[in-house]
């Protein structure tokens, strides 16, 4: 196939975009309804860290139909429905599904594995002192936890202990430090379709790399260089640390797992004598 693109039966709005749309509406819709009754559908959804009590397998598949506001539901499905209207015509309903959603697990777990290493230092400083209780250990999780949310908690604690070296002290020191080292296991939850939408963005920009995407409506640029800066800002937003509140290994994740994915399927479809179209 070329470079230009073509519908096929399904039009512009093909049956598995149509759906998603509709179902990450529903959700978002729901989550506001709840959210008058005081039920976060957010933290029952979206995906905690796997260590943290709020935790549930389900939610490696369910986050990715939460969002955060209208801003963040309206680009994901906007983008979902600009570049998942094309690849679903070319690759099939069953195909574009199943890689839409291993491109959001996948996205999720490659997140998760850089926040283990993020959390793994202060995780430990947390488990030292709950394991073997005393002065020393509640001295160095306190000094030495690199969370900045934290520190003003523990070094007031720490203040505490010192004035009070009671083993009454001491167990009462124990359980607050397990709801705080539990809400903050809880406080890592990521939500949204980013992940699925940045592997279907990696899909189209391979199957049509010289397609022509307009940048705010107006200024040109070729699919395989916008998929390239993309990943690019990525990967600098996630390695220099921006505090945007955005999950940006869970994109470059989709990105990856999209691309194993796509790999993997052209092998297969090659070696099948299948037409595809990349």
């Amino acid at each position: 196939m070329g470079d230009g693109i073509r519908l096929g039966s399904s039009g512009i709005l093909p049956p598995v975009v149509k759906n998603l749309l509709i179902i990450n509406g529903l959700f978002f819709l729901a989550k506001i309804v709840l959210a008058n009754m005081d039920i976060d559908l957010d933290s029952v959804l979206g995906l905690h860290y796997y260590a943290a009590s709020d935790f549930h397998l389900w939610q490696f598949f369910t986050y990715m139909f939460m969002h955060a506001d209208f801003g963040h539901i309206f680009f994901n499905m906007f983008a979902l429905w600009m570049f998942g209207a094309v690849v679903e015509n070319v690759w099939g309903g069953r195909r574009f599904l199943i890689y839409y959603l291993l491109t959001g697990i996948g996205a999720a777990m490659c997140h998760y594995i850089i926040v283990s290493f993020q959390v793994g230092p202060d995780l430990a400083l947390f488990n030292t002192f709950l394991d073997a209780p005393s002065v020393e250990t509640y001295t160095n999780l306190a000094q030495n936890c690199s969370t900045a949310r934290l520190k003003p908690i523990l070094e007031n604690n720490l203040q505490y202990l010192l004035v009070n070296p009671d083993v009454a002290s001491l167990n009462e020191l124990v359980d607050v430090t397990a709801e705080i080292k539990d809400s903050f296991l809880n406080s890592y939850n990521i939500i949204g379709a980013s992940g699925a939408v940045f592997g279907i963005l990696l899909a189209f920009g391979m199957m049509f790399p010289n397609s022509e995407i307009y940048l705010y409506f107006l200024l040109p640029i070729k699919a395989k260089w916008f998929v390239l800066a993309y990943g690019v800002m990525e990967l600098v937003y996630g390695v220099t640390g921006t505090a945007d509140g955005v999950a940006h290994f869970a994109h470059l994740g989709g990105m990856l797992v999209g691309l194993v994915i796509i790999l993997i399927w052209r092998k297969k479809d090659k070696n099948n004598y299948y037409q595809t179209y990349y």
